[in-house]
């Protein structure tokens, strides 16, 4: 497996327990990282997608919400909607990963973390969004934080 995946899978990790156990982003790095040990560019990278995720927490959620059709994001599996939200997070973050890889990402960690309906569930969300940035939908795509 990658490292870019075991990024995404820790920060994954780390986001649920925010979402979940509601510590401190601070508390969360450190105690995620004291009991996980992986190498600096996994750390480095999965960092990124945890702060950079609860950074912009609320867009995200307004985007989600703006597809998940009757669906509230508080009645949303936390993992699921955690998978979610990083994935999303990498679509308006402006790197270089093709929305396709994205999905293709965010649904291999569904089916690891959650179930087989849970990444056809992330599937439908994903699908929608990326196809309404494909038309320049939404207003923050491509801009760095």
């Amino acid at each position: 497996m990658g490292h870019r995946r075991v990024a995404r899978e820790c920060a994954l990790q780390m986001l649920y327990e925010r979402d979940v156990g509601r510590h401190t982003p601070g508390e969360i790095l450190r105690s995620y990282w004291t009991m996980n040990d992986h190498p600096k560019r996994v750390r480095e990278f999965a960092e990124q997608l945890f702060t950079g995720t609860l950074g912009r927490v609320d867009e995200i959620d307004g985007v989600i919400q703006g597809h998940a059709k009757n669906w509230r994001l508080v009645r949303m599996a936390a993992v699921d909607r955690n998978v979610l939200r990083l994935a999303v997070y990498e679509f308006l973050s402006g790197g270089t990963t093709p929305n396709t890889v994205i999905i293709n990402e965010a649904l291999e960690i569904a089916k690891k973390f959650s179930t087989q309906e849970s990444a056809q569930f992330v599937n439908g969300i994903l699908d929608s969004i990326k196809n309404q940035l494909n038309t320049g939908g939404l207003a923050n795509h491509g801009k760095p934080d």
